[in-house]
């Protein structure tokens, strides 16, 4: 190196780069913490970026701290909310206090454990005393291995500030931050308004019995507090790798707060959630883990409309298979595969909501298929033969069930989901573990499958006829009104997570009547804020929030609104509203216009594929004014704002 004082930080993890303004949890992607950049591991070995000292590893292993030999401090945090997986998946290789030299095993998990059990394996690498050194340069390759690619460069700001930096790294003993703590607990409302409290490896983390009374200005005035949000019914306050539990033991000390668990503050914080919130993130629990299968679904569909509905290329066009036959069983054999998500979605809804409600998740997939049996009537087909008259049934003692399958219905496995979770959990603490195998599935799937086909079934099936009778009857009767609030309403739904509890009604919808009116809707407010975050890129000076604005605008367009919402739209607040204004035209004409969707596809540009064909060029019109008026409105108040 041609400077004594340059720092070169080699990647710790081998795996695809990720800037850290995407990574979807707020006190990394605004930089609460630090600068630094993060990695989707394809491995599960972590090792040292550099010479140094482990300053810190979390007891439940997700999380290491490091300072290198020239004084740079780096927290390494393997994954998203792995904090709650109390450790199991991940193994240490050293300990806090040890000096490592680069490329020595620091931490290994299990890659596909972490995958399945944890929000995201996007691992985070920040920079925690930034401020120290200069600007960090951070790497252009896409992807990188660990130990041979160069992931962050810095240089010291100068030999003084070094041995700063030195000083700063020695422990010390005591309560060292007794007066932050003090102040802390009395932004947050005073020691009455905690319920509990805890900390994890960056942030304390409160269940406050009144939100109301935080005082935020005091927060963000306090240089210990790097950022604070509330989240899950738990108020959270960003401190920092190494410092966090000293603040928190003073705290502790000086307010007499009992020391609580984070199962405790969830617990705590949770009594803050209303019963309407709770539903929400209930159904939000067990919608998103089953999300990738029905996106990628929605998108084969949207591949096999092309090749087979007529009107794509012209209104008096054929099939492209009727006039190039060869291609039909292409299109035959997409079509299977991209139907299998829908024709089984009680299995997915089955596995996730069992797992969900406590139960074994193969109990799930077995209830949900049990739903669909081919020997079932296929409930697609129950409208006309409820006309005819001509509804096959089962003789019950006397007891005539019908003999209906519930293909595409979403009421009918969730409640009957529950039921089958809460009967195995009673049976699994009372049966002996010799006769577990034989008595606790099969009695808890025999009871739940006679109530499904009894109770449960008719009455759900009956409830969701009726939500989509409602919604489309509101919808044909005020059109304009449907759509104008829908639009207007669906991104701040999106801020309070209310917008899952519509993932299930649109379901519920392409179930009963084969197309949904909504979806379209969602895709066009995933569009506005993406043009008004490419506005704000266009418009800004500002370096950084240049590239923030561009890659969370690109995020946006392929239909992950959050980057573009929460770091730069809802910070801003006018490019939010002028996205909800473009929707909301462009929500109500789309509606008067009777567009509807045959599948739920990537809500963004690729949205067109998912949209019934004789509807593509209402949908285009309605694409553009969710891009030209959210822009328009953003860049030009922008150029008078950010000057």
């Amino acid at each position: 190196m041609n400077n004594e004082n340059e720092v070169l930080i080699y990647a710790p993890i081998s795996g695809n780069i990720v800037q850290l303004e995407e990574v979807p949890d707020p006190t990394f992607s605004q930089k609460m913490m630090g600068d630094g950049i993060a990695i989707e591991p394809t491995d599960g070995k972590v090792v040292a970026p550099f010479d140094g000292e482990v300053v810190q590893i979390f007891p439940t292993k997700h999380a290491i701290g490091l300072v290198s030999d020239s004084g740079i401090e780096v927290l390494i945090h393997i994954g998203l909310e792995t904090v709650a997986l109390k450790g199991e998946g991940f193994e240490t290789h050293v300990r806090q206090g040890d000096k490592v030299k680069a490329g020595e095993p620091l931490v290994t998990f299990d890659l596909e454990f972490i995958k399945e059990k944890a929000k995201s394996l996007v691992t985070p690498i920040v920079i925690t005393n930034g401020d120290q050194f200069e600007g960090l340069e951070k790497t252009e390759e896409k992807d990188v291995v660990a130990l041979d690619s160069v992931l962050l460069g810095t240089t010291v700001k100068g030999q003084k500030d070094s041995k700063n930096s030195d000083q700063m790294k020695t422990p010390t003993s005591g309560m060292q931050y007794s007066q932050e703590a003090l102040d802390i607990v009395a932004a947050v409302g005073g020691v009455d308004n905690i319920n509990a409290a805890t900390h994890c490896v960056t942030r304390l983390r409160f269940a406050l019995e009144d939100e109301s009374k935080v005082n935020e200005e005091a927060l963000e005035e306090m240089h210990l507090v790097k950022g604070s949000f509330s989240a899950n019914g738990q108020y959270q306050i960003v401190i920092g790798q190494g410092t966090v539990d000293k603040v928190y033991k003073a705290m502790v000390n000086e307010t007499g707060i009992q020391e609580a668990t984070k199962e405790d503050v969830k617990a705590a914080g949770g009594k803050n959630q209303n019963p309407i919130q709770r539903a929400i993130k209930v159904l939000a629990d067990i919608f998103i883990p089953i999300l990738p299968a029905i996106v990628t679904a929605g998108l084969l569909m949207g591949i096999n409309n092309i090749l087979a509905n007529p009107g794509i290329f012209g209104r008096e066009s054929p099939a492209l298979i009727e006039t190039y036959p060869q291609w039909a069983g292409i299109a035959d054999m997409i079509n299977i595969i991209a139907n299998t998500a829908f024709t089984f979605l009680p299995a997915l809804i089955g596995w996730s909501a069992v797992k969900r409600f406590g139960g074994h998740e193969l109990l799930g997939v077995v209830l949900g298929l049990i739903l669909v049996h081919p020997d079932l009537m296929n409930a697609w087909g129950y409208g006309s033969a409820l006309t005819e008259g001509d509804i096959p049934t089962w003789d019950l003692f006397g007891f005539e069930v019908e003999k209906v399958g519930y293909q595409g219905q979403v009421l009918p496995v969730l409640f009957a989901s529950w039921v089958l979770a809460k009967i195995e959990i009673f049976l699994r603490k009372r049966v002996i573990d010799s006769l577990q195998l034989l008595v606790v599935a099969p009695v808890a799937l025999l009871i739940t499958g006679f109530l499904a086909f009894i109770i449960i079934g008719p009455i759900t099936f009956t409830l969701g006829n009726w939500i989509t009778d409602g919604l489309v009857a509101i919808f044909d009767t005020v059109p304009i009104i449907g759509g104008l609030v829908y639009g207007a309403l669906y991104a701040p739904l999106v801020i309070t997570g209310m917008h899952h509890t519509f993932l299930a009604v649109d379901l519920q919808l392409l179930g009963s009547t084969e197309t949904t009116f909504l979806w379209p809707i969602v895709a066009l407010s995933n569009i506005a804020q993406g043009a008004a975050v490419f506005a704000m890129m266009l418009a800004a000076k500002d370096e950084n929030l240049k590239g923030l604005a561009g890659t969370s605008g690109i995020s946006a367009w392929l239909g992950i609104t959050e980057p573009a919402m929460f770091g730069v739209n809802l910070r801003y607040r006018y490019p939010f509203f002028a996205a909800i204004i473009g929707t909301a035209i462009a929500g109500a004409f789309i509606t008067l216009q009777n567009v509807k969707a045959n599948s739920i596809g990537v809500g963004g540009i690729p949205a067109p594929l998912s949209i019934v064909a004789s509807d593509w060029i209402s949908f285009l019109i309605g694409m553009a004014i969710v891009i030209v008026v959210p822009f328009i409105v953003t860049y030009l108040i922008a150029k008078r704002t950010l000057d």
